[in-house]
């Protein structure tokens, strides 16, 4: 095992700092032993206001999570440990309040092997393994959750790939948010296909989804586009969204193969027809100007079984729904109010789950349309946020916590034979 000297880490963590520090403007910590380590091992990968930004943790949560970005050997780590649990300890006033009821749902969670990739938009395949996207660490990884076995393909340095979707033939096609790229990747045989945008405006391809045809949808959400690829002949078209700030986001298909896509930069949800590419906008209630900047924020969509999408408004903490066929939008305040910045949706069976990802622990939330009533679990590892969570085949659901590492799964309404996860609130 390659071993690094304190003293020459230390300086390693600074010299990165300083460099990252040329173009990144740092939120200044406060003083305390440990606080010049924190500013330089921080910046490598993120902005020191991150740190601000959370609620504290305990010395625990802060050693979990630390352990899910970097390995750092002592005394190194103790002083960052000891600074961060002493500066910024536990506070409670993003405590979530929670909803009881009568269903039952166990949590599993696996820590990924590359630290500090920040996995995120896990699935299922058919074959009941687990994939993810390792953002920061430019891979697709592999979860057998029956025996924790995981594997992980290295991708194109500067992929920075954001969701991921699976074919009819078993192949894992992602997004390359900083490359301007789609990318399919054989995990029989580790073959790598890449796709490069023929608009060079094209920067950031989001999220993206199969039709019936076997066609790849995508949203390119900062390029303000909605893309098609092809994968017979590997043809992309691009069209700009009709609102030029519509910042599209989440995407899905409903049953007569619409394609609905999220608009996070503007008040509405828009449907394309694949065969014509016209464009539906329909319009979601307005914010309130003086909270959250005027900001719109539905991020992602889901539909049920009677085609009636599902949406969540994370700038107004509001989970809505839209009938496409009479243009009405009904939408429920979420538990824990306007602040609670919903994020993830995904609809199972015809009920509703969502996050409250603002809250600490971050929440989950079970919504029956019959009864209009919600229930509420605290994540185990909840110091992290699920920006995406999908219903797997077998009725039940996969997240992510980025923050810490780890994916999951969401078993509903029945026991597990598995042991919960590693972590222990």
């Amino acid at each position: 095992m390659f071993k690094v000297s304190s003293r020459l880490l230390f300086a390693t963590l600074v010299a990165f700092g300083l460099q990252a520090n040329a173009q990144i403007q740092l939120a200044s910590l406060p003083d305390g032993p440990g606080k010049e380590l924190v500013e330089a091992a921080c910046v490598a990968c993120h902005e020191t206001d991150i740190i601000y930004s959370s609620t504290g943790y305990t010395h625990a949560q802060w050693s979990y999570l630390i352990d899910g970005m970097i390995d750092l050997p002592d005394p190194l780590r103790s002083n960052i440990l000891n600074y961060l649990a002493t500066t910024f300890p536990e506070k409670h006033d993003r405590r979530p309040k929670l909803v009881d009821g009568d269903n039952k749902v166990t949590f599993l969670e696996w820590r990924v092997p590359t630290r500090g990739q920040r996995p995120r938009d896990p699935l299922m395949t058919p074959d009941g393994m687990i994939y993810w996207a390792g953002m920061y660490g430019h891979l697709i990884g592999r979860l057998n959750p029956n025996t924790g076995e995981m594997t992980e393909w290295r991708l194109e340095p500067g992929t920075y790939p954001h969701s991921i979707i699976d074919d009819a033939e078993g192949n894992i096609w992602y997004t390359g948010n900083h490359n301007g790229t789609v990318g399919k990747l054989d995990p029989r045989t580790g073959e790598i296909t890449v796709y490069p945008m023929p608009d060079p405006n094209a920067r950031d391809p989001h999220t993206g989804i199969f039709t019936e045809n076997g066609d790849y949808w995508f949203s390119l959400q900062n390029s303000n586009m909605i893309g098609r690829l092809v994968p017979d002949t590997g043809e992309i078209r691009l069209m700009d969204t009709p609102t030029r700030t519509a910042r599209p986001y989440g995407v899905e298909v409903d049953s007569r193969g619409m394609v609905w896509f999220g608009y996070r930069g503007a008040p509405f949800i828009a449907r394309v027809d694949p065969d014509s590419w016209e464009i539906t906008e329909f319009a979601t209630p307005m914010p309130d100007p003086e909270s959250h900047g005027g900001a719109y924020y539905n991020r992602r969509v889901s539909i049920d079984s009677h085609d009636m999408v599902w949406y969540v408004d994370s700038g107004r903490g509001y989970l809505g729904r839209l009938n496409p066929q009479t243009g009405e939008i009904k939408e429920w305040l979420t538990p824990n109010g306007p602040k609670s910045h919903p994020y993830a949706i995904e609809v199972v069976d015809d009920i509703v789950w969502l996050n409250e990802s603002e809250q600490r622990p971050d929440v989950l939330l079970r919504f029956d349309p019959q009864t209009e009533q919600f229930q509420s679990w605290p994540i185990p590892s909840g110091i992290g946020v699920i920006r995406n969570m999908r219903r797997t085949h077998d009725g039940n659901l996969v997240f992510h916590q980025s923050s810490t590492n780890t994916v999951g799964l969401v078993l509903i309404d029945h026991e597990s034979e598995w042991e919960p996860g590693p972590y222990r609130p």
